[in-house]
Parts: C-alpha cells; structure tokens; sequence
C-alpha cells in the first residue's frame, strides 16, 4: 500500500515537473519573440488602468531588436540567479572546479553556450517560433554528424535510421514555410550546430564532474556574460541609446526584459528537477511534446499561418525525434546488459550524448 502512495506521488512529481518545465520554456520563447516583434506593453500589474485601455485601443510595440542585449540580460540574470540558489539558499552543493579548469575546460564551453543562446534569440527576430522550434528539433541529426565527421565515431544503423525522418521532416517544414527568412533560418542551423558542439565538449572536457543544470549555470553564465558583453555595447550599444531616447514606455519595457531573463534562469532550474523526476525515455518525449507546445502557443498568439505540409513536416520531424531517443535508449540498455551476441565495441555505436539530454 505503502509503495503505491510512494509511486503515485513520485508520478504527480514527475508531471508537476514536466509541466513546470514546459510553462517556463514557452514563456521564455514567447516573450523573446515578443521583445524583437509584436511586444504589447499590457499587463495589470505594470500598467494603470487609463494606460491598459490606450493599449487596448493600439498595438504597442516594443522595437527591441537587439538580440546581444536581450542574450546578456538574460546570462546576468541567470548568474545572479544561480549564485543566490547556490550560495545563500544553498539549494544544491556547490561542485568545486579547480582554477585552471575554469579556463581550459568551463571558458571553451561558455563560448558555445554563447553563441547558442544569441543565435536562437535572433533567430527569433526573423523566423516564426514555430519555425525556429522545428529547426531546434534538427540537432540530434548535428550531434551524431559532427562525431561521425570530426571525431570519426562509429554509429549503429539504428541511429542513423532514426535521422531520416528527422532530416525529411526540417526539408518539408523548410519547402513550405510561408515566412522563411534565409538569415534567421542559417542561425537557427548554425546554433543547432553549436548546441552539438557544447554536449560533445560536455562529455570530455567535463570528465570527472558530474554538473547539474544549476552548477552549469552558476559556472558558464559569469563567462559568457564576459564574452558577450563588448560585442553587444559595441554593436548595439548606439541602437539602445536612441531606443530610450525615442521610446515612450521605458520602464514597463525594461521590466519585460528583465522578467525574460529571470524566467530563462527558472527555466535552466526547473530542467534540474525535469532531470531528476522523470526517466530518459519521459523526458524524450516530454521534450518533444515540448516543441508541439511551444508551436501551438506561438500561433495561438502571434497567428502565423502555418499550412498543412508545414505542419505535417514539423510533426514527421518531432516523431523522428522521438524515434531517435528510444533507438538511443534501446542501444544503451544492450550496453548496460550485454547479451552473449553484443559486439564489444558497441560502446561506439552511441552518440556522445546523455540519455537525459537538456533541451532548450
């Protein structure tokens, strides 16, 4: 009786877990969206009730089209988060990292970490959030192609099978995307790329340290932010000059850029509790259901067609996915219990990623 209460409690657990994780990733995605685009300054709790009806009658927007910017308030909230969830909450331990690993193992790191987030927020300047998410869904093809090609890693068919619909699916979603833009869909590509890159430099230049979203985040976050920070004053540090200048409603504007920065820190936490309440198999599909989420909303909100072969190229994308995290899994299960059958070297055959992989 005892062991039923103790499993459906950890059942609850696990889908307040998921469901947590998915408020805060489409949040995130939306209100980033919102900031470059069709921002409209209305909530009750920012603005007066004259100020409410005024928007109601015009669409505010917010013209915040600076991508660096938004990518370092969002590394600063994140390192000012994790330090006080570390450090004065003492919410998980701190995992100590000897001084020159900082440098030759977290910095590399950082630096990918970087360019994955502004390259997903700009992205998002150009692309519909449906569009961007799909894409996004592209990088287990990156991650085992990038080890095929670079680290020549030996893969089972399996997965390589799993990587057609995949491929098939962002191909159809790509044909018949009514607002394809060609610079925001090579910077949703090339941060898949850079999303590959930074789990494969997890797996060896991390060895020895078991990090947790929140560890990596208190680590990467501080370099990161230190990386992009003169780029961004030097690119875009004139355009935001003149945006408060000539922008009426700077205070309610910056609340909404701050608030997307601590919702994105929130984010990188509740992937912690995600990780640790579900199996690799849920949180597979749970990721993938994700991005069904995230596109629903998104049209729900900024109503970007979106047409049935479109559709139907996301979905193909999404069950392919699916398809590769459970032939992951299965390859993985033969590793840990090895039939008389099993070659040694399977090992080889699974890509270098974790079976609970951290999808942003």
């Amino acid at each position: 009786m005892e062991e039923a209460k103790m499993g459906d409690v950890a059942t609850i657990r696990a889908v307040l877990s998921i469901l947590q994780w998915w408020g805060f990733n489409v949040t995130v995605i939306i209100m980033n969206k919102w900031i470059f685009q069709v921002a409209i300054l209305f909530s009750p709790f920012l603005c007066s009730l004259s100020t409410i009806r005024a928007y109601r009658q015009e669409r505010k927007k917010l013209e915040f089209k600076f991508p660096l910017i938004v990518s370092c308030v969002h590394f600063i909230c994140s390192s000012i988060g994790a330090y006080i969830a570390i450090k004065i909450l003492k919410m998980k331990p701190l995992i100590e990292v000897a001084p020159e690993d900082r440098w030759k193992r977290i910095f590399p790191m950082s630096f990918v970490f970087c360019i994955n987030i502004v390259l997903g927020n700009v992205s998002l300047r150009y692309i519909p959030v449906s569009f961007m998410q799909t894409i996004k869904s592209f990088t287990p093809a990156t991650t085992v192609i990038l080890q095929w090609l670079v680290w020549r890693k030996y893969f089972d068919w399996r997965i390589w099978a799993s990587l057609v619909p995949i491929v098939g699916g962002i191909m159809l979603t790509s044909i018949t995307e009514l607002s394809f833009n060609m610079f925001g869909f090579c910077a949703a590509m090339v941060g898949c790329l850079a999303t590959s890159t930074k789990t494969i430099l997890a797996e060896s230049l991390l060895h020895g340290y078991k990090f947790d979203s929140i560890n990596t985040v208190y680590y990467m976050a501080p370099f990161a932010t230190m990386i992009l920070s003169v780029p961004a004053i030097v690119l875009e540090g004139s355009g935001v000059i003149n945006w408060l200048y000539t922008y009426d409603s700077i205070v309610p504007a910056l609340i909404i850029i701050t608030t997307s920065g601590v919702l994105a820190f929130c984010l990188n936490f509740s992937i912690f509790y995600v990780i640790h309440s579900t199996t690799a198999v849920t949180f597979n599909v749970a990721g993938n259901l994700k991005v069904a989420v995230a596109v629903l909303v998104s049209w729900m909100i900024f109503r970007n067609p979106i047409p049935a072969m479109n559709a139907c190229g996301c979905g193909i994308t999404l069950i392919g996915c699916t398809f590769y995290g459970y032939v992951r899994h299965l390859i993985s299960q033969q590793v840990v219990n090895p039939s008389p059958r099993t070659p040694r070297s399977r090992m080889e055959m699974l890509p270098l990623v974790g079976d609970k992989q951290e999808k942003n």
